[in-house]
């Protein structure tokens, strides 16, 4: 076990809870042989479910819990009112060392919260972000905040920047990502005055491959490899994205069986774009990091179906097995954020 990589989840979050996520277990136990896997929920669900699947019991271990997390409940209340709900259970794994990281699907404001709680945030981060991979130009672009932070000062703005760049050499190989700030336009004087304190902070950062201000565009062109904003800005540009990608599919699927001709020809056209539509897939990005933390902790999409979570898992697993809190600690103290 102890070579292994160790993934608590939280079974019970999400839209579809275990009937969902213990499928996807399953086939992330198949496809990544080093996978040890925390199942964190109701005793009985589990029960059937892992039996149902044939989960290795070698390779899983079942955490009992009586309470869940729901999405209406609001992020305040949990830490007061549900000590043995799924999700704090999870997150509590990552606590006590035994696990390297925590999947949730649940509510996203109760994690943030719990997470903030129970593990901590690093030295000189402020507040916790929320950062996820965006399909574009062919690869991945890593954006954040994506939701945690609806306002943020320059500095917050900054120390994002720190650990998105961080998370994404380690994520992805890139020994100088590419920073950028969501911005109006590329001119320095655009944007608000939070944006272009930020901007003239990032240019002052010698650790950073700053590249200035990224419109919209430029984002899906692939301008920067880290791009930075807050977290209304985020969560709007991610929603966007992701109902652009839906749309485009479904008009691609109504465009097949236009005419005879077509629905002739869309077994060869539709195995021609398999490789795009799979590109483009938000499900197959699914699993955004909460950096800044003290631990490992991956949210999933609360409306993922069995092939997004498998995702998420993948990405929880990489993720508890970069070390990237400690990285990010190890930046923040070679040079503060907003030093030159």
């Amino acid at each position: 076990m102890s070579t292994s990589i160790r993934l608590a989840i939280d079974v019970m979050g999400g839209d579809f809870g275990p009937r969902c996520i213990i499928p996807a277990v399953a086939r992330s136990l198949r496809q990544i042989p080093d996978l040890y896997v925390l199942l964190v929920g109701d005793a009985e669900q589990l029960a059937s479910l892992c039996n149902k699947h044939r989960l290795p019991s070698g390779r899983i271990r079942c955490i009992p819990t009586t309470q869940i997390i729901h999405a209406s409940d609001s992020p305040a209340s949990v830490l007061r009112r549900k000590p043995d709900a799924s999700m704090r259970v999870a997150i509590e794994q990552v606590r006590d060392g035994h696990a390297d990281a925590c999947l949730s699907a649940g509510n996203t404001g109760a994690l943030m919260v719990l997470s903030r709680s129970i593990l901590g945030t690093l030295d000189q981060i402020e507040r916790p972000a929320i950062m996820a991979a965006l399909p574009v130009a062919g690869k991945a672009c890593y954006l954040l905040d994506l939701g945690a932070n609806v306002d943020c000062t320059a500095l917050q703005l900054v120390q994002f920047a720190v650990m998105g760049s961080e998370a994404a050499r380690e994520l992805s190989g890139l020994q100088e990502p590419r920073v950028g700030l969501l911005n109006i336009g590329s001119e320095v004087n655009k944007g608000s005055q939070r944006v272009r304190e930020a901007s003239e902070l990032l240019r002052q950062h010698a650790s950073l491959n700053y590249v200035g201000h990224v419109e919209g565009d430029g984002l899906f062109r692939g301008d920067a490899d880290v791009v930075v904003c807050d977290g209304f800005v985020g969560n709007v540009v991610l929603k966007a994205s992701e109902g652009l990608a839906s749309y485009m599919q479904e008009e691609l699927r109504q465009a097949l069986t236009a005419n005879l001709l077509l629905r002739c020809l869309s077994p060869l056209l539709r195995l021609a774009l398999r490789p795009m539509n799979r590109r483009h897939d938000p499900g197959c990005y699914n699993g955004a990091s909460l950096l800044g933390l003290k631990g490992v902790v991956v949210k999933s999409h609360g409306g993922a179906d069995e092939d997004a979570f498998t995702a998420a898992i993948d990405r929880a697993a990489q993720a508890g097995r970069s070390n990237l809190p400690q990285h990010i600690a190890r930046r923040l103290g070679s040079a503060g954020p907003g030093s030159p």
